[in-house]
């Protein structure tokens, strides 16, 4: 047996040479996989993608450069999360597995929310922020905090992560206050109006989009759906446009929203959008789910993205293996990014485990083994996510000039052995629990299982322990009355 090489780790003011790794599967445009390859960063920066050989007649290692044997790693894009929520992580296995999304939503999830402090939310979100690097993903879009964004920035940006967050925001209430909804939630979720929650979202986005030396933005971000009038729903996008900057929100979730929304409005959710001129390329819908090939079009025509999210739609009933188009809305040009939300209504924030499950859900449901696939799953995963946050010229694949965000599979590891196709391995065979380093902007934050942006992790998980505790308990979401269906909205 051969000696494990050392960790990789960045030079100080120089460059890293990731020398003869046993593959690099780029994502570039021809998806080109790289056996025997080299990858060198300088800075924030990949300065060098390539085979090994080639590579070395150009760039060869000075006094002050770390040079690190890869023969046993290989490497990825790091993975783009385009939908979760990040304050919701104190809520893991929380909630029972026999709800729909919207009892789940306005009996379970707002109570959480109607007791969750500041502190709480920070600490949500450092440990969601831990589960994302010790599973590859580099760079989220998170749908804002519950409480106040300017508290959970600086968590974020100290994990050394990047991503974006905002301000959760709606403007209508229920007509009568639901079962476990706190005042407090209430005055804080719900604004008066839509131009009261425009105007706090952009005094957020003026405030921290560009933290953390531009690792971590801020949007325009709405609830979306019912609690959000037709107003909030158009002023968010074209607030974000006017701000240069993009905005998401939840849609077209269930069959059951898209009826109820069609009955009221005359037109299901996305056309509805559509009709008031509130689509467009800076706007993120998160889920999707019921969608009319009518639909698809003017999503296409308007290049708006979408954020599907497999395990979701697997543990709250959404339906996309049965009327999701996620392959046709591929086919017509719509970029779809992977998304995990948060940790109650999928179980985890590991987008490892969504590339797996949408490389294989419609080849089952459509009876059709070329539906979806390894290559395309891990396009969703990564540049696919990147141009859906507009980030497709810094993130997304492993190409000279872009940002030095990457993952290192240990190819030691008994996931990987023995393997031919990488990204079948990768795909099919490996999990997270195989990554060996993830990096961003340039650095290692994991390294060997530490995370060396986070030493007190182990006081983290305590207090995060106490805390959901403390909030379920609060919420009154340990009682046997807690509804399981729901009449809301309508």
């Amino acid at each position: 047996m051969t000696e494990r090489p050392a960790a990789p780790s960045a030079a100080q003011g120089g460059r890293t040479f990731l020398e003869r790794l046993g593959f690099v599967l780029t994502v570039d445009p021809t998806d080109r996989v790289i056996r025997d390859a080299t990858l060198v960063v300088e800075g924030q920066r990949l300065v060098a993608v390539g085979p090994a050989e080639e590579v070395a007649r150009s760039f060869r290692p000075r006094p002050g450069d770390v040079v690190v044997d890869g023969a046993s790693l290989g490497a990825t894009p790091g993975f783009v999360d385009t939908h979760v929520h990040l304050s919701e992580t104190l809520t893991r296995a929380s909630f029972p597995d026999r709800l729909g999304t919207r009892a789940w939503v306005f009996h379970w999830i707002m109570p959480f929310y109607g007791q969750l402090t500041e502190g709480d939310e920070r600490i949500a979100v450092t440990l969601g922020a831990v589960e994302m690097l010790r599973s590859g993903t580099t760079c989220f879009l998170d749908m804002g905090a519950l409480t106040d964004p300017r508290a959970t920035v600086p968590e974020l940006a100290r994990t050394g992560i990047r991503g974006v967050t905002g301000r959760h925001a709606a403007d209508i209430r229920p007509d009568a206050t639901p079962q476990g909804w706190s005042e407090a939630m209430l005055d804080r979720h719900f604004f008066p109006n839509a131009r009261a929650a425009l105007e706090e979202l952009e005094a957020c986005v003026r405030e921290l989009d560009g933290m953390a030396g531009g690792r971590i933005g801020c949007w325009v971000n709405i609830q979306g759906k019912e609690p959000c009038s037709a107003e909030l729903h158009v002023g968010a996008r074209a607030l974000a446009e006017r701000l240069g900057v993009g905005t998401t929100y939840h849609i077209a979730s269930t069959a059951e929203e898209a009826r109820s929304v069609e009955h009221r409005h005359g037109r299901t959710p996305i056309a509805r959008i559509a009709a008031l001129g509130g689509l467009g390329p800076n706007l993120v819908l998160a889920h999707a789910v019921a969608t009319s090939n009518e639909e698809i079009e003017t999503l296409a025509e308007h290049d708006t993205k979408v954020a599907f999210c497999p395990g979701t739609s697997l543990k709250l009933a959404k339906g996309a293996t049965r009327i999701g188009k996620y392959p046709e809305m591929m086919r017509a040009g719509v970029t779809v990014g992977l998304g995990t939300d948060g940790v109650s209504a999928s179980g985890n924030l590991d987008l490892k485990r969504q590339m797996y499950l949408v490389a294989g859900l419609f080849k089952d449901s459509r009876m059709d083994p070329e539906a979806v696939g390894a290559a395309r799953a891990l396009r969703m995963a990564t540049i696919d996510g990147a141009r859906a946050l507009g980030m497709e010229g810094e993130i997304g694949s492993l190409e000279p000039g872009k940002k030095a965000d990457f993952v290192l599979f240990d190819l030691d590891h008994i996931e990987w052995v023995p393997f031919r196709d990488p990204l079948q391995a990768l795909v099919w065979s490996a999990s997270s629990a195989s990554i060996r380093q993830t990096w961003v902007d340039g650095r290692p934050v994991l390294v060997d299982g530490t995370l060396t942006t986070v030493p007190d992790e182990s006081e983290l998980r305590i207090e995060a322990r106490a805390r959901a505790d403390r909030l379920i308990r609060a919420a009154g979401l340990d009682a046997p009355d807690v509804p399981l269906t729901t009449s809301l909205y309508q």
